[in-house]
C-alpha cells in the first residue's frame, strides 16, 4: 500500500517583495532636491537677518490674499494628481463615463486638470512678479528682490518642469497599446515629484508671506 505525498504549501525559496527601483531613485533624487532648497532657504535666512529694516519694508508691498488663493489652486492640484495616480493604479487610463462624472474619470482627465491648476499657478505667479516690478522689487533692486525671486523662480521652474511631466505621462498612456504596470509606476514617481514641489511652496509661503 502507497502513501501519497503531498508537496509542500510553501515554495522552498519564497520571492522577496523588492521595492520598485524607479520609486526609490526617484525618492534619493527628491532628496538632493530638498537639499537644494534648504540652502535657498538658508540663503534667504542670511540676508534677512542682515537687512531686518529692509525685509519690513519690502515685505509690505506683497500681495498676501492674491498669494494665498495662488496657494490654493496650487495645493488643489496635489488632491486632482492623487486621484489620477488612484485611477492609475487600477490601470483605468481613460474615463469611462462621461465628462461630468468626475467619479469615473481616469488617470488621463485627473492629470489635465492638474496640469490645468499648476499652468494657473505659474501664470498667476508670472502676473505678481510684474506687479511687484512695478512696485519697485526686482530681481537686482537690493537683497530682498534677489533672495525673492531666487527662491521663487526656481520654485516656479520646478513647476513648470512637473507640468512637463504631467504631458509625457498623458502622451504616454494615449500611446500605449495596453497601459500596464509600467505606465502606472510613471504616473506614481511623479505624482511624488508633485506632492513635493508642492509641500516646498507652502513652506516657501509660510516663510516669505507670513513671517515678516
Amino acid at each position: 500500500m502507497t502513501t501519497a505525498t503531498h508537496a509542500p504549501s510553501t515554495p522552498a525559496h519564497p520571492t522577496l517583495n523588492r521595492p520598485n527601483m524607479v520609486s526609490v531613485g526617484t525618492v534619493v533624487w527628491l532628496s538632493s532636491e530638498l537639499m537644494f532648497f534648504a540652502a535657498l532657504f538658508a540663503m534667504y535666512f542670511t540676508l534677512r537677518s542682515t537687512s531686518g529694516e529692509m525685509w519690513e519694508i519690502e515685505t509690505a508691498k506683497l500681495n498676501v490674499p492674491f498669494a494665498f488663493v495662488n496657494t490654493v489652486i496650487l495645493v488643489s492640484s496635489s488632491f486632482t494628481c492623487q486621484f489620477g495616480v488612484f485611477a492609475a493604479e487600477r490601470l483605468q487610463p481613460r474615463r469611462t463615463g462621461g465628462l461630468f462624472q468626475i467619479a469615473r474619470w481616469g488617470m488621463v482627465e485627473w492629470f489635465y486638470l492638474t496640469f490645468f491648476l499648476g499652468a494657473i499657478f505659474v501664470a498667476v505667479q508670472a502676473f505678481e512678479y510684474t506687479e511687484l516690478v512695478h512696485h519697485g522689487i526686482s530681481l537686482s533692486s537690493n537683497a530682498y528682490g534677489s533672495s525673492f525671486y531666487i527662491t521663487t523662480g526656481f520654485h516656479g521652474l520646478h513647476v513648470a518642469g512637473g507640468l512637463i511631466a504631467f504631458l509625457f505621462i498623458i502622451g504616454r498612456a494615449y500611446a500605449a497599446k495596453r497601459f500596464g504596470h509600467f505606465e502606472a509606476t510613471s504616473a506614481i514617481v511623479t505624482s511624488y515629484y508633485w506632492h513635493f514641489v508642492d509641500v516646498v511652496w507652502i513652506a516657501l509661503f509660510v516663510i516669505i508671506y507670513f513671517l515678516k
